[in-house]
């Protein structure tokens, strides 16, 4: 039994939750939905919307025709949000229904769809949201942050998605298609310089190098900021290595570059060819020790800029990936047949203050916690994937696509717990652990639907997948004699076999509207927690997860394809739920809860109300709770002390303090998002335009751990952009002033626990950028 399985009776849920919010969901869709179709009647003359095409049928189709619930960002928008050197966690609270963070820096992005995710932070660890980049699925963390560049658009496809997609998922995908090379020339690149020495750069160029046969692409990022957080410690260290400095982390250098070679030998079969390099270093998460007072979830007294730090050497962090990938399309008239064949690679390390500052400063239990630090390496992971589909052509009734995938990543991954204290600041170099771990996959899938009559078709998809994960222990901690005391498991294999399936239907009430219904089950794997072992402990496990998903929604195109507005409404129920807690080190702690559900509206709105000015609009409200009442997590424990205010029944044993959790909130699954983006555009003589532009979001309660307390939560956070600037006649150029997180909002994304350390989101950035094209 884990640490986070004492299984207790617990209280009834609460009716008066359901009812509060679905009063909630209806009162927010009518607000929005009423003032943005005013906005639309006024309109007289404007401009149509462009046509929205997705993929997220393996086909190329229009969004408003496909009966999945899809949220989009074309590439333009998304290098407006990353103009300030921000990362793919920018897509966060611009799509309904999707949320993203992470303690870990710039390599381990954490993603939720629909309130399902995971907080766990071990390397190994596994997720519900699957990331897709050029139709090859990456599923290791690090890999999961591999930079998006030269993108030509980012599909969010919200459920379960087993059936044509990646390995499985119970919560979603998110699918980046980069521009592709093409046999006429074009060439596209934007730059930007701002705040901190922030400069970012996102470009790529192609053209034909023999007419109608082959074709390249080249595109390239870089980003750097300077470091501008100082460390401020003063104190001594266990090993020596720190000292005040000013402007000691906070910065970073990305470097990335990719080349396609796409090949058309004859007119039906086509052949592309791509490599890709990453060459990363920055700073990890800084965690701010105390930045949290009990009682109170304000970060208002703590500085972002400034942090004493008594390990970890200020928190560095480097990684290098390299990929390819072939994917071959050959059709034979009725069908086609298509190939993805994926490699990828990495390794890197990345070090942390665990604690966020200085032990001596905050003593708990009258004991002075000290130095504390972590480390997580990658030695070496590679992942090799492959993919064969065959699929109908044409725009019969009747299509359908069949194929299988089989996958394999492979991994050592060092793990370093250093824990010191002031009373002695012994070192023990010993103090790690090398893990091999193993995730082999391979699953049969297949899709068809059927136009029955004239605007109403019925979809159905399915999958057989059997997902093997292993872990070996291959070099236990020890003391600092070198004597291992561990005592657990070394080698763990855990195998998950599920079929996973969907059925939908589309009926197109008219041109201009649709509606649409689907029902899924989707398979997450069993997963192994072994970085445990770093602390003596044994690993943990927890078992699949299944989910049921229903959703039903309606897609609009109105006032002369000046209006889109989709509204999708769902519920889904997880069975198992993997959940991840902590020890009383702070470690992570894998288990099995009997379930957890949801339910919840997303709308996504489009207009140009009046010409030369666009709105666009998101929404997305949930409710999502756990469903067990014999589960309990444990608490922020410190010393034997709790350091925070819990708001859930408690129980103390032996082994600590531990919460009842039943009907809480899933930990990050904001009870709602909200965003808005404008642009004006003024005409000038010379055909050029100038313009302003603005987007800002809003966050509800968020909830960071699986317990409730006091200080662990966010409510309310909000951050806006600002973008002024000239487009040149036919866009062939475009300078602009811009600012992101324009009012340098403090908000904390997430907490170690045991040492009230919020993390902050990214700073205020005010700069200029430049972009052109051919």
């Amino acid at each position: 039994m884990s640490l986070c399985q004492i299984r207790l009776r617990g209280t009834t849920l609460s009716k008066t939750i359901f009812t509060r919010s679905a009063l909630m969901l209806t009162a927010a869709l009518g607000a929005l939905t009423t003032a943005h179709v005013a906005y639309a009647q006024e309109a007289a003359g404007a401009d149509q919307l462009d046509e929205i095409v997705v993929t997220a049928e393996r086909r190329s189709e229009n969004l408003q025709k496909v009966p999945v619930s899809v949220g989009v960002v074309q590439g333009d928008a998304l290098r407006n949000l990353t103009a300030g050197g921000g990362d793919i966690l920018e897509l966060a609270a611009r799509v309904p229904g999707l949320y993203a963070e992470t303690t870990t820096g710039r390599i381990f992005p954490r993603f939720y769809i629909r309130g399902l995710g995971n907080i766990d932070f071990y390397l190994g660890a596994s997720q519900p949201v699957s990331i897709i980049q050029d139709d090859v699925v990456l599923e290791h963390v690090v890999l999961k942050s591999n930079p998006v560049f030269d993108v030509n658009q980012v599909e969010v496809l919200r459920g379960p998605q087993g059936s044509l997609f990646g390995r499985n998922t119970t919560a979603g995908i998110i699918k980046f298609d980069t521009i592709r090379p093409s046999m006429d020339w074009q060439g596209r690149a934007q730059a930007s310089y701002g705040s901190y020495n922030t400069v970012t750069f996102d470009g790529g160029i192609g053209g034909p190098i023999v007419a109608d046969k082959l074709a390249f692409r080249v595109s390239a990022l870089y980003q750097h900021r300077d470091d501008w957080v100082d460390n401020t410690y003063t104190g001594p260290s266990a090993d020596g290595t720190m000292s005040p400095k000013k402007d000691a982390m906070g910065g970073y250098n990305e470097k990335d570059v990719r080349l396609q070679l796409l090949m058309t030998p004859t007119e039906n079969v086509s052949m592309l060819t791509s490599v890709h390099a990453r060459d990363y270093d920055g700073t990890s998460t800084i965690f701010h020790r105390a930045g949290l007072t009990k009682g109170s979830n304000s970060v208002a007294g703590e500085p972002r800029s400034k942090i004493a730090l008594d390990e970890a050497m200020n928190n560095p962090q480097a990684y290098k990936t390299y990929g390819a990938s072939e994917n071959i399309a050959i059709d034979m008239g009725p069908v086609t047949l298509t190939s993805i064949t994926a490699y990828e690679t990495t390794s890197g390390y990345s070090r942390g203050d665990t604690d966020g500052g200085a032990g001596a400063d905050y003593p708990v239990g009258g004991v002075a916690n000290g130095f504390g630090q972590s480390q997580g390496n990658v030695r070496d992971l590679d992942q090799l994937s492959q993919e064969v589909r065959l699929a109908s052509n044409g725009d019969s009734a009747f299509k359908w696509q069949v194929g299988g995938m089989y996958f394999d990543s492979r991994d050592t991954t060092d793990f370093y717990q250093r824990a010191y204290f002031l009373t002695t600041a012994a070192r023990n170099p010993n103090n790690w652990v090398r893990l091999r771990n193993k995730n082999e996959s391979w699953g049969l899938f297949g899709q068809a639907s059927y136009e029955v009559v004239p605007g109403f078709t019925i979809t159905a998809g399915g999958r057989y997948t059997k997902d093997t994960k292993e872990t070996r222990l291959v070099r236990a901690t020890a003391n600092a004699a070198g004597v291992s005391t561990y005592a657990g498991r070394r080698y763990v294999k855990l195998t998950g076999k599920e079929p996973s399936w969907d059925v939908s239907a589309l009926y197109e009430v008219s041109p201009e509207v649709s509606l649409y219904a689907r029902v899924a089950r989707g398979f997450r794997g069993p997963t192994i927690q072994g970085r445990s072992a770093v602390f003596n402990s044994d690993f943990t496990t927890a078992d699949s997860e299944t989910i049921m998903s229903y959703e039903g929604g309606i897609k609009t195109s109105l006032l002369g394809n000046r209006l889109r507005f989709n509204l999708s409404g769902f519920a889904w129920k997880v069975k198992d739920i993997q959940l991840n807690g902590n020890d009383v080190n702070g470690n992570g702690v894998l288990f099995n809860a009997e379930a957890a559900k949801a339910y919840g509206l997303e709308a996504d709105l489009e207009a140009r109300p009046f010409e030369n000015f666009t709105l666009s609009a998101g929404l997305s409200l949930l409710h999502s709770e756990i469903d067990d009442k014999n589960v309990y997590a444990q608490v922020c424990t410190l010393n034997g002390v709790v350091v925070c205010t819990v708001g859930d029944p408690t129980v103390t044993n032996a082994r600590g303090v531990f919460a009842q959790i039943d009907g809480n909130p899933l930990p990050n699954a904001p009870k709602y998002t909200a965003n808005i983006a404008a642009r004006y555009d003024v005409p000038l003589g010379n055909g050029g335009k100038l313009f302003a532009a603005t987007d800002w979001n809003i966050q509800g309660y968020t909830n960071f751990v699986l317990y409730k307390t006091k200080e662990f939560y966010s409510k309310g956070d909000f951050e806006g952009g600002l973008k002024i600037g000239y487009t040149a006649p036919d866009g062939k150029y475009e300078i602009a002033a811009f600012a992101r997180n324009i009012t340098g909002e403090k908000n904390m994304k997430g907490v170690i626990e045991n040492y009230m350390a919020p993390v902050f989101n990214e700073p205020r950035i005010i700069g200029l950028s430049l972009s052109g094209k051919l």
